[in-house]
């Protein structure tokens, strides 16, 4: 598991290359967002349009993560997800929870809303 990381404009887009199950690849994807919050960054995306699967502990990092956004007035939105990914967040139905975008630009776009 590999995660990239940039900024376009003011908005921090991760993206999960692989697959993000338990142990370091979650680990390492909470560390980022936990630096993230710590300085500030109220716009976040997790493009997930490379990651191949994603376990229950990616999920529950997922909704933690989303809600200490919340908790600071920022925002985590997901984008770009893969067919298995969009199919388990439905099943899951955490579309009631998350912002969800078919591509990053609609998730970017939101955010200068």
């Amino acid at each position: 598991m590999k995660i990239n990381s940039y900024t376009k404009d003011d908005v921090v887009v991760l993206e999960p290359v692989g697959k993000l199950m338990g142990g370091p690849d979650v680990g390492e994807l909470d560390e980022k967002l936990y630096a993230l919050i710590g300085r500030g960054q109220k716009k976040v995306i997790i493009d997930l349009g490379k990651t191949a699967w994603m376990s229950s502990s990616g999920i529950a990092i997922l909704i933690h993560h989303h809600t200490k956004f919340k908790e600071k007035g920022g925002n985590l939105k997901l984008a770009n997800l893969t067919k298995k990914i969009q199919e388990l967040i439905a099943i899951t139905k955490l579309t009631l929870v998350f912002d969800v975008y078919d591509t990053l630009e609609e998730a970017l776009e939101n955010f200068k809303k």
